[in-house]
């Protein structure tokens, strides 16, 4: 019977924890990089956020001047 990717996975996942055992400065390391790319996923998270926040303001701040400067025109369309 072949084995599936799961079976594949946890025989993966048990040769790296073996791995480690020995050497804990490379699971130390491990750690620090995958909390690393945590870091970097939630700043990326929050820089889009704030993008779109800030985004959101200039099309607003825009229609604001363009609706004064319509305003302002002598010549408007009747209608």
């Amino acid at each position: 019977m072949n084995p599936g990717p799961l079976d594949e996975g946890a025989k993966v996942a048990s040769g790296f924890m073996d791995a480690m055992r020995g050497q804990p400065l490379a699971l130390a390391l491990a750690v620090c990089n995958i909390m690393l790319l945590g870091i970097f996923a939630f700043v990326a998270h929050m820089a889009a956020a704030n993008r779109e926040r800030e985004f959101n303001s200039i099309i607003t701040m825009q229609k604001e001047v363009q609706l004064l400067l319509y305003n302002c025109t002598p010549d408007k369309p009747r209608g």
